[in-house]
């Protein structure tokens, strides 16, 4: 019979263990951090392309939109929605709009974005559209993204005509809506 015999000193199995440890947390603490500064560029932005946003990502696009107009100046979207008027806007004007659910019983509040089309006056209220335009940067009572509109078009009232309140822990990271 062959017996073998090691002896283990406690102390020293404990600095490798730390050391060892220490090396992976500071391996994932590189790359967490290299992703955060190469990736930062792209956060909240939205890439070149034609984007389409669709019920159940509206208003977490609309919110994001609104916090960072700067980030999202000249990008091209495309969505559906009905056309909406307040007496204030002027007549190449319209609010593109959603209802969103607020509440358990089904009450909802008007949702949108402002869009601006030389052909506004050709669709009257309540009628649902698909519209393909940039984001610019305007004013109406403040800074306000502004949907300049290049191609708009009558649709059917979708299936999934509501949209749900933003959800809180949504956070752009990928850049593309």
């Amino acid at each position: 019979m062959f017996v073998f015999n090691v002896k283990v000193n406690g102390n020293k199995l404990f600095k490798i263990f730390f050391i060892c440890m220490f090396i992976v947390l500071l391996t994932i603490l590189s790359i967490v951090i290299f992703k955060i500064f190469s990736g930062s560029k792209n956060i909240g932005k939205i890439t070149n392309k034609v984007n389409t946003i669709e019920s159940s990502n509206y208003t977490n696009v609309l919110k994001a939109v609104h916090e960072n107009i700067d980030n999202y100046v000249g990008v091209e979207i495309s969505f559906t929605g009905y056309v909406y008027r307040v007496l204030d806007l002027e007549d190449n004007q319209f609010v593109l709009a959603r209802d969103m659910i607020i509440s358990s019983n089904y009450q909802s509040v008007i949702v949108g974005f402002l869009c601006e089309c030389d052909s506004a006056k050709n669709y009257s209220d309540n009628t649902w559209v698909n519209i393909t335009g940039k984001i610019t940067k305007g004013s109406y009572h403040g800074d306000m993204p502004i949907v300049k509109v290049t191609e708009i078009k009558t649709t059917d009232k979708p299936n999934d005509e509501y949209v749900y309140p933003p959800d809180e822990t949504y956070i752009p990271t990928n850049g593309i809506v």
